[in-house]
C-alpha cells in the first residue's frame, strides 16, 4: 500500500483554479465517496479550504491511481483537465507523510504558524472517518499529523506574535491595558483592516463599541454586527471621552483629530490612558498626539514594524518545527515499514499453531487415559516452547533493518509459507 498527496494550494494555483476545484457542501460527501469508489484507492480523506485542495489517500497503484483522481476531478468540476493539471503536485509516500505534517503543523501556509489549518484538518479527518472512507493506514496518519502540530506548537513559539496588521493592533492593545475586559472601544471610519481589527478587539472581551463613519447609514449597519452604538462623524470628539482604545481609517484627506482636541479630551479623561490605531494612508490622526501623556498612537508604519519582527522570529521557528517533523516522519515511516511484516508474522504463528495442535493430537492418540491436568501440562508446554521458538524471528521481522525483505522471503521459504498479502 502506498500514500498519495495530491492537490493544489496557494503557491502553485491561483484563486480562480482553486475556487473550480473546491468541495463546498455537498461537494464535500459526493466528492469524498466519488474518489473512494476509484479502482486503486483503497482509503481517502478530502482537505478543501480558501488556501488548498488535497487528497490524501491509501492506494495500491500509485501512477494508476494519480491518473485516474486527474480524470475524477476534471469530470467532477466540469473542467478540462488541461486547465489544472500544471498547478497539481503529486508528492509519495515519505515525501506526502512530510507535507501532511508540515500542512497540520501550518509550516505550508500563506501565514506560516496560524492555527485555524489544524483545526480544518481535525475537521477533514473526522468527516472522512465518519463517512468511513479511512482505514488502517490513514486513520494513523491523520492522528500522527494531528499529533505532530501540537508537539510544534508546544515545543516551539511558531504560533507566537502577530504577524498581520490587525492581530498586531490587538497585541499592542493588551500590552498597553493588560485586560482588555470591559474596555470601551470607538471605530473611526469603516475600512477593511479596521473593521478586522475590531473584529479582533471584540473577541478579546472589549465592549461598550461606538462606530462612527461619514455615512451615517453604514456606521449603523456596522453598529448592528458589532452590538454598538452609530455616532454621528460630527459628534465623534464628544464621545472620544468615553473611548479607551480607537482605531481609524476615515479615508480623509487630512487630519481629523490634532493635538489640541486631544488635550481637551484627555483633560476630561483625567488623563486615563488611550490607544490610538491610525490605519489610514494618508495618516487621519496628528502625529503630535503622541506626545501628550498617557497617549499611545500607531500609524500603519509601526504595525507593520511589529508584524515584520514577528514574522523572522517564526521563521526561526520554523526551523526548530522541521526538525520535530523529522522526527515525526521517521516514526511513522518505521510503523509504516514494519506492516509489510505483519501478513508474515501472522502466517509463522498460524504454521506454528498448526504443527503444534497436530503433534498435541498425535500424543494424546498414544495416550488416551491421560488426566485433564496433565493434557493441560503438555499442552502449556508445547505452547511455551512455541512461543519460545517464534521470538527472535518475530523480533527481527519487526525490526526497522534494510534487509527486511530478504528476510520475510527467507522465513517463508524456510517455514513453507506461499502467497503474498496484498
Amino acid at each position: 500500500m502506498k500514500i498519495l498527496v495530491q492537490g493544489v494550494n496557494h503557491r502553485s494555483a491561483s484563486v480562480d483554479i482553486r475556487e473550480r476545484l473546491a468541495f463546498n457542501g455537498e461537494k464535500l460527501e459526493e466528492g469524498l465517496f466519488g474518489l473512494r469508489k476509484l479502482p486503486d484507492i483503497r482509503e481517502v480523506a478530502l482537505l478543501s479550504t480558501c488556501n488548498r485542495v488535497e487528497l490524501y489517500a491509501c492506494v495500491s497503484n500509485l501512477p494508476a491511481a494519480a491518473d485516474s483522481i486527474k480524470n475524477f476531478l476534471a469530470e467532477f468540476h466540469g473542467i478540462k483537465r488541461t486547465e489544472f493539471e500544471r498547478s497539481l503536485y503529486n508528492l509519495s509516500d515519505a515525501e506526502a507523510v512530510r507535507h501532511i505534517f508540515r500542512v497540520s503543523s501550518s509550516l505550508d501556509s500563506m501565514v506560516l504558524g496560524e492555527p485555524q489549518i489544524l483545526g480544518q484538518i481535525k475537521d477533514c479527518f473526522d468527516f472522512a472517518l465518519n463517512k468511513k472512507t479511512t482505514g488502517v493506514l490513514l486513520n494513523k496518519l491523520m492522528k500522527k499529523a494531528i499529533s505532530t502540530a501540537k508537539r510544534v506548537r508546544t515545543e516551539t513559539r511558531i504560533a507566537e506574535n502577530a504577524v498581520s496588521i490587525s492581530f498586531a493592533a490587538v497585541e499592542l492593545a493588551k500590552k498597553i491595558f493588560t485586560n482588555l475586559a470591559g474596555k470601551s472601544f470607538m471605530l473611526l471610519g469603516a475600512g477593511e483592516m479596521a473593521e478586522l481589527a475590531a473584529r479582533h478587539l471584540l473577541n478579546n472581551g472589549i465592549s461598550g463599541v461606538t462606530v462612527v463613519n461619514r455615512t451615517y447609514d453604514r456606521g449603523c449597519e456596522l453598529a448592528c454586527e458589532f452590538n454598538g452604538r452609530p455616532v454621528r462623524f460630527e459628534d465623534f470628539l464628544t464621545e472620544l471621552v468615553h473611548a479607551d482604545i480607537i482605531i481609524c481609517s476615515t479615508g480623509a484627506p487630512s487630519y481629523v483629530l490634532n493635538r489640541d482636541q486631544m488635550q481637551k479630551v484627555m483633560k476630561e479623561r483625567k488623563q486615563k490612558p488611550v490607544f490610538i490605531i491610525d490605519i489610514s494612508v494618508p495618516r487621519n490622526i496628528d502625529p503630535e498626539i503622541n506626545k501628550i501623556d498617557n497617549v499611545y498612537l500607531y500609524d500603519v508604519d509601526n504595525l507593520q514594524d511589529v508584524v515584520d519582527t514577528n514574522v523572522q522570529g517564526r521563521r526561526a521557528e520554523a526551523e526548530k518545527a522541521e526538525a520535530i517533523i523529522s522526527e515525526e516522519v521517521d516514526k511513522f515511516l518505521r510503523w509504516m515499514s514494519a506492516l509489510d511484516s505483519v501478513p508474515t508474522i501472522v502466517a509463522l504463528r498460524q504454521k506454528a499453531e498448526e504443527i503444534r495442535q497436530e503433534e498435541i493430537g498425535k500424543f494424546l492418540g498414544r495416550f488416551p487415559d491421560m488426566d485433564e491436568s496433565t493434557v493441560k501440562a503438555v499442552d502449556y508446554l508445547a505452547s511455551a516452547i512455541i512461543n519460545k521458538l517464534l521470538h527472535p524471528p518475530t523480533v527481527a521481522l519487526k525490526d526497522d533493518s534494510e534487509d527486511r525483505d530478504e528476510l520475510i522471503a527467507t522465513i517463508k521459504k524456510l517455514y513453507g509459507i506461499n502467497g503474498e498479502e496484498d
